[in-house]
């Protein structure tokens, strides 16, 4: 065997068939959604039926939000150029980071840090959360996943937890996520709403899933709005345009129901 032999267990590929996790992909075509394709090649498992209807929630409510944010302008500059589709995506999604998209990572490690202390010193929720925020304040950081520039309560958030609580999917980290937002308002003298990055950190740590790999559920739907932004850019506007971040109109539909 090659000293350059390695091993893989996401993907097996042979003649006619391909399988992964274990699954022949064209018997799960048409059987399961895109969202349990994704919890199944992230965690080596099939999802609930609940599992996979929360987690294609959490990528609906991060599709798009508008022409303002940074991955979108970063895009659209791109697209400007005459560059191909590939180049404007990577664009967008090479300006997701600390600060935009960022938060769900940092999200979860803040409320998988505050379940850990609870567990050791066998203390409520409140008293651990005011301990943790006050040493972060006291260190110069901020808490991930809360407030928003535009939002005084996120849509996304009520609906997400919502469905979390009917799914019977919200667990202990949707609590301290709760009990996060409710300290700092407490410590602040304004309230700081949960936003959807918080509130999808809170239930991506519900469902086991790993901070290392929590900015990607921002970035694999966020894909999605980056491709119509691009594709509007080079359809609609003309090459090489100054692109404003914030003058600018919505002319699209108006406001439909389901």
């Amino acid at each position: 065997m090659s000293d350059l032999h390695w091993k893989t267990s996401i993907t097996k590929i042979e003649a006619n068939k391909i399988s992964m996790r274990g699954y022949p992909v064209d018997e799960l075509m048409g059987k399961i959604s895109f969202a349990q394709g994704i919890y199944l090649v992230l965690k080596g498992k099939m999802p609930s039926d609940e599992e996979g209807k929360l987690l294609d929630a959490i990528f609906v409510s991060s599709i798009d939000h508008g022409s303002s944010p940074p991955s979108v302008l970063t895009a659209r500059t791109v697209a400007s150029t005459g560059s191909e589709l590939n180049a404007c995506v990577a664009g967008g999604v090479l300006a997701i980071s600390r600060f935009h998209g960022g938060a769900i990572e940092e999200g979860m490690r803040l409320f998988l840090k505050i379940a850990s202390r609870m567990k050791e010193k066998n203390s409520p929720v409140e008293e651990v959360v005011a301990a943790v925020l006050k040493e972060m304040k006291e260190n110069g950081k901020r808490a991930s996943g809360f407030g928003h520039r535009i939002h005084t309560q996120d849509p996304r958030t009520i609906k997400l937890f919502a469905m979390a609580e009917k799914l019977g999917l919200a667990g202990r980290h949707v609590t301290i996520a709760r009990a996060v937002e409710k300290v700092l308002e407490g410590m602040l003298g304004k309230k700081l709403p949960i936003n959807v990055d918080g509130a999808i950190a809170a239930v991506l740590c519900d469902l086991g899933f790993p901070p290392e790999i929590g900015n990607a559920f921002f970035i694999i739907p966020r894909v999605a709005g980056i491709v119509a932004h691009v594709q509007e850019e080079k359809t609609n506007m003309r090459p090489m345009r100054k692109i404003h971040p914030t003058d600018f109109e919505y002319n699209g539909p108006k406001d439909r129901e389901l």
